[in-house]
């Protein structure tokens, strides 16, 4: 087992009591042949490489027989095919297969999404969710205050935002669902249960929909991470554990990471095209896709990757689903010239290489149309963590910080973010991933307030409701007399917070 480096793609914090995962991924080989630029047959297609995935995007219009005829004869294996956006999931095992489709008539890019073969390579979990005995859970429960679940003593995070004032006024709609597109949910916890969505839920891990009952739950060997996520948007306030941050919405799983967590682009598309088309109002996006941290338009493989997703996102605001996505957990300035990228491609051997994020672009969340979320910690400060950048940030949200940086007031004990595990657990975690799932059940109570209003309208109202944060000067989150990023902009908008901290009271009041 191979150790993954330095970052993960799971947007949750390497700090004390943060989570990694584990990987491990299995998938069938294919075989084929070959063709000329016209799409007719040439020599025979060689297969003597790796099998790997890949993406064929098309242009709109094209016949899709003739395409899939095309990638048979290059050597390829179509998985699925989603016409309605024109990208084709394929596998082959020719070695010149996105080099010959892409001379295809119709065919706009192709390339491979991952490069360790199938099955990939896998990794060792280096950390896990920090628990409380029943003892310490005993003694939280015996703070709660009239009207709250037991352990919301220690979601320093809901008041943050004004969701406990908004519980008061509004649950938020069972007629919303927000879909946890992540690890997997594991809808029998007792404070998920009454608020699943079945129908909306899935296992997309191929790229092509399962619906298997269960398929959307996570492994006793796999991360806990959409488990936590869902939580924190839409646990329910029943009386038995913690609140979400719209615990009266509906939320669904579509798992789209491997066994061992790895979030492939195929997998990603089939996740946003199945929440467009299965009734889901919001998505949550705690990942980027791998195998690269950002991927660069100017090579042709992870160009294709961009536009797959892309078309996939788009597709999904179009019918009227608002995306948010977690901005990352490095530290770093997405507005910089270059960033070192020391983690790319992860399902191999990463290495050093300098990227241009302005055309190097970690995704889902540098696409045009979604929410891109920096976190804040229980002092309100940007986490040490959180990525950053004028012009890239939308909003700001709780995603927790060490809490030697930020410690929360009493009775909360942690900087970092309590909530939902599988099997009926609760514990702690951080990251840009906690971050997201506020904003996105934000999203939900603003839909609930305003049904009928558009993707457009929803995130507008997202961003004018937040409250403002005006940039730290100096921004010194350790104390050690040294500036550890610099905020750019104003009080109403800079490249920290964005439009400010995401605001639950004006979500369900205006």
């Amino acid at each position: 087992m191979t150790p993954r480096r330095t970052s993960l793609p799971l947007r949750t914090a390497a700090i004390p009591a943060a989570m990694a995962l584990t990987t491990a991924l299995a998938f069938l080989p294919t075989t084929a042949t070959a063709l000329g630029r016209d799409g007719h047959a040439a020599a025979a297609a060689t297969a003597d490489g790796p099998s790997l995935s890949y993406v064929v995007n098309t242009r709109p219009g094209q016949d899709p027989s003739r395409i899939r005829k095309a990638i048979a004869q290059a050597g390829g294996t179509v998985v699925v095919s989603y016409d309605r956006i024109g990208v084709i999931v394929v596998h082959s095992a020719n070695p010149d297969f996105a080099k010959t489709v892409r001379k295809v008539r119709g065919v706009t890019s192709a390339g491979n999404t991952r490069t360790a073969p199938l099955p990939a390579q896998s990794t060792d979990d280096i950390d896990t969710p920090k628990l409380l005995s029943e003892k310490q859970r005993q003694a939280v429960a015996a703070k709660a205050k009239a009207g709250q679940d037991p352990l919301e003593p220690l979601q320093w995070d809901l008041p943050a935002i004004k969701a406990d004032k908004a519980h008061e006024k509004s649950l938020g709609s069972p007629d919303v669902t927000v879909g946890v597109i992540d690890t997997g949910v594991d809808d029998t916890h007792p404070d998920l249960a009454p608020n699943f969505d079945r129908k909306a839920s899935v296992n997309c891990v191929t790229g092509k929909p399962n619906t298997t009952d269960g398929a959307w739950r996570p492994s006793a060997e796999e991360s806990p991470h959409g488990t936590h996520v869902a939580g924190e948007i839409a646990a329910a306030k029943n009386g038995i554990g913690v609140t979400g941050v719209a615990p009266g919405v509906k939320v669904s799983g579509i798992k789209v990471s491997t066994t061992g967590g790895f979030f492939y682009t195929e997998a990603v598309v089939c996740g946003f095209v199945w929440a467009a088309e299965h009734g889901v109002d919001v998505t949550n996006n705690s990942y980027y896709t791998d195998p690269w941290y950002f991927n660069c338009t100017t090579d042709p493989d992870q160009k294709a990757l961009v536009e797959a997703v892309r078309r996939a996102s788009s597709y999904a605001e179009r019918r009227g689903v608002v995306n948010v996505a977690a901005a990352g957990n490095e530290n770093y300035d997405l507005t910089s010239d270059t960033i070192t990228d020391p983690s790319s491609p992860n399902d191999t051997t990463p290495g050093d290489r300098e990227v241009d994020p302005s055309v190097c672009l970690d995704i889902p969340t540098q696409l045009p149309g979604v929410v891109t979320v920096a976190s804040t910690g229980a002092k309100g400060l940007k986490s040490s963590f959180s990525n950053y950048g004028l012009g890239v940030i939308d909003i700001a949200a709780p995603g927790g910080d060490s809490t030697a940086y930020q410690k929360p007031e009493p009775p909360a004990t942690s900087g970092l973010i309590y909530n939902t595990l599988p099997g009926g657990k609760y514990g702690y975690m951080a990251g840009t991933s906690m971050a997201s799932p506020h904003v996105a059940g934000v999203a939900a109570l603003i839909k609930s307030t305003h049904p009928h209003a558009s993707a457009w309208q929803v995130k507008a109202l997202l961003k004018a409701e937040a409250d403002d944060l005006a940039c730290p000067t100096p921004y010194d989150i350790d104390g050690d007399g040294t500036v550890d990023a610099v905020c750019e902009g104003g009080k109403r908008y800079n490249g920290f917070y964005g439009a400010g901290l995401a605001d639950a009271l004006d979500a369900v009041e205006k």
